[in-house]
């Protein structure tokens, strides 16, 4: 939360001189270096930038482009959340009066551009959860107005550049979820231990060298890299969950990689700093070994070799089971095995990657994206249209109990069967190359959350949007109390419900990953869109669990009624807005989305009072949803009766919703 405010603060004092309006005097470089930006792109599916055209648009009127009245300069490029493929144009560079760039949510490849360090006035820098690589450009520590700087989520390599210590404004800054090696102040080499001392000696005007180069720094996150050596004391006052998932030796680390994997990591970055100065390394004469010598150790080599297949496949005969190390205790040098039961999903149906290729237009056809995942729509020869979701990750970043929780998750979904929750048909898991997937019968319908916020009203009249409440609920009742153990969708929202085309709600579990990942790693989790704050607050950390599942369909309730967001930036949060009216019979009629028509106010009245209990702020004291379902069932009808009774002519919309 004390991101998400700080970032709000920031947002406003950024926009409060800069809005939309008609700049047909906007400085060419600016012109060109947005164009530049659309001409890498080689995929944008939501077509959000078909009206940036230099010929007949004003820029200032594109898409996520924000100009200042006052300079009449381009200060904000926002374009989240939108899917786009892209390399980063270096001529970004030229957006000289930008005060933010906010990239995050999208499939962005390649390095980040030097050039950015150009832009003396940037406040925010956001390029989280995209496929970025490379290193962090040392030009970014010419920024020193930024205060936010996020790119979590890439792989991105290297260590982190000293000159990030001339940053003395900076309040946020995210790393994790990268491949950075070294200590997590600095380069190791000698040339960089001397820079840092340098500029450390620069920012203390003289007195006695030390490594608290951040000042301001509130939040910090430098989890899920490769970092090794101490942790500097002057930032032990970070959450210890801030240096996880590192190779870290210090008391203070918690859950750190074990060491085969930093190891492995460490021989990666001595090749790659061996390659890139390759060219400074003097040559030697020739110390070639002799020929005999190189012939023996052939030999050698090669009856290691067989010896070991042969060890591999006498031990894969006695074995029943895969067994797999795993470290509990990083303090701990034992292991003990984890066992995959070979039998677990035998009744699942197992599908090649070939046939989901061909099934899914080689992978073309993209339907979403999370910042662990791609869902891909898919028709099968026989006819079922799928949906696929396959784990954007690679084999070296693929952990042996995740591995294991692959399975269970796999077996956990397959025994979920209900009308209203979408069936998982099967799965595929496959090595070269690498693929973990889940498959998903498709719901042809589109999302709730299209329909409410991108479709026709008419479409979702007062009948269809208590039809789907009533199966959501229904759908939650039998996963939080008739299966055993419960199961917990891991992200409910609006954009968790597909429709049939008869408006038959489906919950799926596309976010299935986060979940995977959270349960290995025990992430504190991020904020993803469609929940408010106040679930985002009351669901700590993104922990899954019935009592999250509840709230959310609160929340939910009220985002169907309502037909607005859970949270937006003019409205603020529906749950806060929507509290004034929920008790007062007078006052409930406001909550409704003022298009809709034919309303039951006996039935509002109903879904008031289950928001309210599922909202309770003490979790504990919020029912199960067997009581909410049966407080819906038996305060709504849907049945083709009661819609004739009320309207004469509701058969026509009972026929096409039924």
């Amino acid at each position: 939360m004390r991101s998400t405010g700080l970032q709000f603060l920031l947002l406003l004092a950024i926009h409060s001189g800069a809005f939309f309006f008609s700049c047909a005097s906007l400085p060419h470089q600016e012109v060109s270096a947005l164009m530049a930006l659309k001409r890498d792109i080689f995929e944008d599916p939501l077509a959000v930038l078909a009206d940036w055209d230099s010929l007949n648009g004003e820029p200032c009127n594109w898409f996520g482009v924000i100009c200042s009245i006052a300079q009449n300069h381009v200060v904000s490029l926002n374009l989240s959340k939108l899917s786009l493929k892209v390399f980063l144009a270096p001529e970004l560079g030229q957006l000289s009066f930008l005060k933010e760039i906010i990239l995050k949510d999208n499939l962005f490849s390649g390095t980040i551009p030097k050039q950015i360090g150009l832009l003396k006035n940037l406040l925010v820098l956001d390029l989280s959860k995209n496929r970025l690589s490379g290193l962090i450009p040392a030009e970014l520590g010419n920024l020193t107005s930024i205060t936010m700087i996020y790119l979590h989520y890439n792989g991105l390599i290297g260590s982190i550049p000293p000159e990030f210590f001339k940053l003395l404004h900076l309040f946020e800054l995210r790393l994790d979820r990268n491949r950075l090696i070294g200590p997590i102040l600095g380069n190791t080499s000698t040339d960089s231990t001397v820079q840092v001392n340098s500029l450390s000696k620069s920012h203390n005007n003289g007195n006695e060298i030390h490594f608290c180069h951040f000042p301001r720094l509130k939040l910090g996150v430098f989890s899920y890299n490769f970092f090794a050596g101490k942790i500097p004391l002057c930032l032990k006052y970070l959450p210890r969950s801030s240096f996880k998932g590192n190779c870290l030796q210090d008391e203070y680390a918690i859950s750190q990689r074990t060491s085969q994997k930093c190891d492995f990591q460490k021989r990666q970055g001595v090749a790659n700093r061996t390659s890139r100065h390759s060219n400074e390394v003097p040559k030697h004469g020739n110390s070639q070994q002799p020929e005999w010598l190189l012939i023996l150790e052939g030999c050698t080599g090669a009856i290691l070799f067989v010896l070991l297949i042969t060890a591999i496949a006498l031990t894969y005969r006695k074995c029943k089971h895969i067994q797999l190390p795993w470290k509990i205790n990083p303090r701990q040098s034992e292991y003990i095995a984890i066992t995959i039961d070979g039998e677990m999903l035998k009744d699942v149906l197992s599908f090649s990657r070939q046939e989901l290729e061909v099934a899914c237009e080689d992978f073309s056809n993209i339907i979403g994206t999370s910042r662990d995942s791609v869902v891909y729509k898919g028709t099968m020869k026989n006819g079922p249209e799928i949906a696929v979701i396959s784990l954007c990750t690679m084999n070296d970043q693929w952990s042996d109990y995740l591995e294991l929780y692959f399975h269970k998750k796999v077996e956990a979904l397959a025994r979920i069967n209900n009308e209203n929750t979408t069936k998982l048909l099967g799965y595929c898991k496959q090595n070269n190359p690498f693929s973990r997937m889940l498959i998903f019968d498709y719901a042809s319908n589109g999302t709730l959350y299209e329909h409410l916020h991108y479709g026709e009203v008419c479409h979702l009249s007062w009948y269809r949007r208590m039809k789907i409440s009533l199966g959501i609920a229904c759908s939650l009742r039998y996963l939080h109390t008739e299966l055993h153990p419960p199961f917990a969708i891991s992200e409910l929202n609006s954009g968790a419900v597909h429709l049939t085309e008869n408006f038959t709600p489906k919950l799926v579990d596309f976010e299935s990953w986060q979940m995977v990942l959270s349960k290995s790693e025990n992430s504190s989790g991020q904020i993803s869109s469609g929940l408010s704050f106040h679930s985002l607050i009351d669901c700590a950390e993104q922990r899954l669990d019935v009592q999250c599942n509840t709230y959310a369909f609160g929340v939910l309730l009220l985002e169907i009624v309502t037909r607005r967001h859970p949270f937006c930036k003019d409205r603020g949060c529906l749950v806060d807005w929507a509290a004034q009216y929920l008790h007062s019979p007078n006052e409930m009629g406001k909550l409704v989305d003022p298009e809709l028509k034919a309303v039951k106010f006996d039935e509002l009245a109903v879904i008031c009072s289950a928001v309210s209990l599922c909202i309770n702020p003490d979790a504990s004291k919020r029912p199960s949803m067997r009581t909410i379902a049966a407080v819906l069932e038996n305060g709504i009808d849907i049945s083709a009766a009661s819609v004739l009774k009320d309207s004469p002519l509701a058969w026509a919309d009972l026929a096409l919703a039924s």
